[in-house]
């Protein structure tokens, strides 16, 4: 299990990665690979000022 630096630090590369936003499927890997529960990156996002996009669900855009 990571702690909060490791997430944080993986949210940020991740975001890099996709234009300044993080996908909603991105975020779901990042807490596989870090096996942290999916909340702990979306936490790490709004702590980092980052929007989660394209929702799975449909919840964000």
């Amino acid at each position: 299990m990571a702690d909060q630096q490791t997430v944080q630090t993986a949210v940020k590369e991740a975001v890099v990665e996709h234009g300044g936003k993080l996908p909603c499927a991105v975020a779901h890997e990042l807490a596989r690979r870090l096996q942290v529960p999916v909340v702990e990156i979306g936490q790490a996002a709004d702590d980092l000022g980052i929007k989660i996009v394209q929702c799975q669900l449909g919840c964000f855009d």
